[in-house]
């Protein structure tokens, strides 16, 4: 398993070791040992498997109380994914970063508790698997606005998003509760 790069403290972009063939190709998605070497100590209790079409924007999702690490990944077709630190005393407080995550890249990205998380779809369709390290919880959901101008997050959108009714109610970074 290979890290590369983040700006975002804790945020892990992961490229797994794929071996291919005529056949087609394996690899290791999840491996408790290894994630545990890459300082990933989380258990994971919780899969999610999401389909979605083109310019569906998703987020931007974290809950409290019962704050929750995700693995995602796409594993058909291709997506924006952001991650948002909403750690009040972290030094990238407020930051953003995107990252594309593709079931031709393979690229998988570790985000810890205490960020919010969205992604949009690039591709014509996306399915889209994460696992978490928390149960969902409806009480403890928020929304952060998704075009919330304090973060400047790039869509690159080519055309209006397609947005839940949760989602087009998200709030400002400023008004929202954060992570102490």
């Amino acid at each position: 398993m290979k890290v590369l790069s983040s700006t975002l403290h804790g945020v892990l972009l992961l490229e797994p070791r794929v071996f291919g063939d005529d056949r087609g190709f394996f690899l290791e998605s999840y491996n408790r040992r290894k994630f545990s070497e890459l300082g990933i100590h989380e258990q994971f209790v919780q899969d999610n498997h999401s389909f979605s079409i083109r310019n569906t924007l998703r987020g931007l999702h974290y809950q409290v109380g019962q704050a929750q690490g995700k693995l995602v990944r796409a594993i058909v077709g291709s997506i924006l994914d952001v991650a948002v630190d909403l750690r009040r005393h972290s030094a990238t407080f407020g930051k953003s970063e995107t990252f594309l995550l593709s079931d031709e890249n393979k690229r998988m990205l570790w985000i810890p508790a205490g960020f919010g998380h969205g992604f949009r779809v690039v591709s014509e369709t996306a399915h889209v698997t994460y696992k978490t390290t928390g149960f969902y919880s409806l009480p403890d959901e928020r929304t952060i606005a998704w075009d919330d101008p304090d973060l400047k997050i790039d869509w690159q959108l080519d055309g209006p998003p397609i947005l839940s009714q949760k989602d087009k109610l998200g709030l400002p970074l400023r008004d929202a509760e954060v992570f102490e």
